[in-house]
């Protein structure tokens, strides 16, 4: 069997609130609660599996989502909508832009708990 990523937890401060965010801005539906967790499953199978951490505990990660051009369109259309800051960088210094890494689209913004969440519509020379 080739290794594959199955599932990673993510830290939030409110589990639901986190996972219900980025399902919402990713055209996803959470899954019923399992244990401590709220999954969001992506359409590889990989699960983020989001679960409540006091907020001096949760070590800010980084998560990024490679999409489609029109799952970008509309993903980033939520994020408009919804009033949330976008920036074109990782690190958070281009507000209000996105990027055009390796010929597609890409953007950054904050999950509730403060996670760095990036959509890209090519994977950037190096990552596969």
């Amino acid at each position: 069997m080739p290794v594959e990523l199955n599932h990673t937890i993510v830290e939030a401060r409110d589990k639901r609130e986190s996972a219900e965010f980025l399902a919402g801005i990713l055209g996803l539906k959470t899954a019923a609660q399992w244990g401590p967790f709220i999954p969001v499953t992506m359409s590889n199978g990989v699960a983020l599996d989001f679960m409540d951490t006091p907020d001096d505990e949760i070590s800010i990660q980084h998560y990024a989502f490679l999409v489609s051009e029109d799952e970008f369109t509309a993903s980033f259309a939520r994020i408009q909508d919804a009033g949330i800051t976008y920036y074109a960088d990782p690190f958070l210094q281009q507000p209000g832009r996105i990027n055009h890494n390796d010929g597609g689209r890409g953007v950054y913004f904050q999950d509730p708990a403060g996670h760095v969440m990036e959509l890209i519509t090519r994977p950037y020379a190096g990552h596969g």
